[in-house]
């Protein structure tokens, strides 16, 4: 590829295409109306996802928007309170939905790069007062976006669930980038069945797939669920070819993103020796946050860096965000490193 005509897109995980094995898996899907349940690929993928977590069902659902939200109004009721931390993407970037679609409030709490602990939430867990909300749920993100891809351990989720045992609370995971998590850990995957009522699991980000989260619970969680999704405008029809896309992304793309995970600490790497930047969070996964200086805007600093191609976003006061991905190869990544290099 002519360096000079590279394009590297380092805005999201979401910005990547699928590979042409994919698009095999998706034009040869077996397909039906999955309003009917009658959608066999829609079905399989179900199936596998809710077998690899060890949960009992699962639904397909356009967005990891959708299925944290649906998840939220099944395990809530309005005049209640869902405990989460402030940097949660389902408080950030989902549109005011708790409040909209649940009725609930919000309690927000300051964890460690996004991660709660029982110390953190067991004193903001409302007592039994009609002044209050009642506390009824606990929403833990794994890898946490706004954390630079931090992410919880198994034995650390435990202890969490304990505490919701005890008091009484549901427990959902919004699992964006859950198997960016569980490739670093090494923790098996069916454990999460057991600590969790609820699991988001996108398929969209990391893994490739074009769309799609599936949500993963009991087989009553997912019968009201597909109630609420239907209300929500996400009854879908043939939906196979893209369920296959999940499928295809599940079989293939999950240990590869340990690759993602070497290059963005090359980045980060990079940018914590340069001058013109402040501070590094730690780069667990696949995501690098880093500070400017105050010589430099982030606005000016991302358009200088999209006019050599290279696009990336703002992620708050003087902080910029990188994310790799499976479409991020190592010629592309030597480029973003000289470029950045490049800058005074």
């Amino acid at each position: 590829m002519d360096e000079k005509r590279m394009i590297v897109d380092l805005r999201s995980d979401t910005v990547t295409h699928p590979t042409p094995g994919m698009l095999d898996a998706m034009m040869s899907a077996k397909v039906g109306d999955d309003v009917f349940d009658e959608d066999e690929t829609v079905n399989a993928l179900e199936r596998k996802t809710a077998d690899i977590f060890g949960m009992e069902a699962g639904l397909f659902c356009p967005s990891g928007t959708m299925t944290n939200q649906i998840a939220i109004k099944c395990f809530t009721n309005p005049l209640e309170e869902v405990i989460c931390d402030e940097t949660a993407h389902v408080y950030r970037y989902e549109g005011g939905g708790i409040a909209f679609n649940s009725s609930a409030s919000v309690r927000l709490l300051y964890g460690d790069r996004g991660r709660l602990n029982p110390e953190l939430i067991e004193p903001h867990i409302n007592p039994d007062n009609i002044h209050y909300p009642k506390t009824t749920l606990v929403v833990l993100e794994n890898t946490v976006n706004r954390g630079g891809g931090s992410f919880y351990t198994i034995d650390q989720i435990e202890s969490i669930y304990h505490l919701c045992r005890m008091k009484g609370l549901s427990l959902h995971l919004d699992g964006a980038r859950i198997f960016n998590a569980l490739v670093e850990t090494k923790d098996e995957a069916k454990d999460y069945g057991d600590l969790f009522d609820g699991i988001s699991v996108c398929l969209s980000k990391g893994l490739g797939a074009p769309v799609g989260s599936v949500l993963l619970g009991s087989k009553e969680l997912i019968q009201k669920a597909k109630r609420v999704r239907k209300v929500m405008g996400g009854g879908w029809r043939q939906a196979g070819f893209l369920a296959a896309a999940g499928i295809y992304a599940l079989d293939n793309n999950v240990k590869r993103l340990t690759e993602d995970h070497k290059r963005a600490r090359v980045l980060g790497e990079t940018v914590s020796g340069l001058s013109y930047v402040k501070s590094v969070m730690p780069v667990d996964t696949n995501i690098v946050i880093f500070e400017l200086d105050g010589h430099h805007k982030p606005d000016e600093f991302v358009d200088h860096l999209n006019h050599s191609g290279i696009k990336c976003n703002t992620f708050g006061k003087q902080m910029i965000r990188f994310v790799t991905h499976l479409d991020l190869n190592d010629s592309m990544l030597e480029y973003t490193v000289q470029a950045l290099k490049k800058i005074h």
